[in-house]
């Protein structure tokens, strides 16, 4: 090191270059870079986003964090085949594959033979040709009927879209199994397509010869009103009658 000066000839006057560079820098804070620090409090460096978006910085580690004002990830889209949606299909085919097999199994086993006893006095197994509908009401009627499983049929599609309860879900589902296993029948036995003759094959004594679509239908409209009673609605609510107030549907539901 060398000497303090101890003269005034030995103190340098400052030149105007220094000056000049004290002027302009005075009153400036320090500008610090994003991401970057000195000494022992230096951090990660930031890494841009992979996507571009603005307002987040991308960790190292694969972490991110958002910004005040940063674009935030779009939520989880809901699956179109919800539970219930799932169930009604369900449903359907199982009756349909149910009573397909066994009017196949009726007509191969009870034709030109007599009835089959099964519980004498109340159970037979008799196999007829239905030209109208369950239970051979309305025979002659069997386009129009043709027709009316058709409808129903698309209104049972539509009305699945807001469907949100299991119970509605089995009754709608028996009713679609019911209304095309029968169509079936219609569409591909003779006399000819729309008119073919129904498979009936189930005599309770006292009640007209049915089938398994038949019962599928009786079922699901016992269903229904019970669920009516109950109060429970499509969308899975239980609704409440006057000065009560609705109960939200239960959790999975939806």
């Amino acid at each position: 090191m060398g000497e303090a000066p101890t003269s005034e000839g030995d103190v340098r006057e400052p030149d105007d270059e220094s000056v000049a560079r004290a002027y302009l820098d005075w009153g400036k804070e320090p500008e610090l870079a994003v991401g970057k620090a000195t000494g022992a409090q230096a951090g990660p460096p930031a890494v841009t986003r992979a996507d571009g978006a603005s307002g987040g910085v991308t960790r190292p580690d694969g972490e991110e964090t958002e910004a005040r004002g940063g674009r935030s990830a779009p939520p989880a889209s809901r699956p179109l085949a919800h539970a219930p949606v799932r169930i009604l299909i369900g449903t359907a085919v199982g009756v349909i594959l149910l009573d397909a097999v066994t009017k196949i199994i009726v007509v191969a086993t009870l034709s030109d033979r007599p009835p089959v006893t099964l519980i004498p006095g109340v159970l037979q197994l008799e196999l007829t040709r239905n030209s109208g509908a369950a239970f051979s009401i309305g025979g002659g009627a069997t386009v129009l009927f043709s027709l009316i499983a058709v409808v129903v049929v698309a209104v049972v599609a539509r009305t699945a879209r807001r469907l949100a309860s299991t119970g509605w879900a089995v009754v709608l589902g028996a009713i679609v199994g019911g209304a095309v296993g029968n169509l079936i029948d219609r569409l591909v036995r003779s006399p000819g397509p729309l008119r073919g003759h129904v498979v009936d094959w189930i005599y309770l004594h006292h009640w007209p010869i049915f089938n398994v679509a038949d019962s599928s239908i009786v079922i699901a409209a016992i269903l229904a009103v019970i669920l009516s009673l109950l109060g429970v609605g499509l969308d899975g609510r239980r609704y409440a009658r006057a000065g009560q107030t609705s109960e939200p549907p239960p959790a999975g539901q939806e």
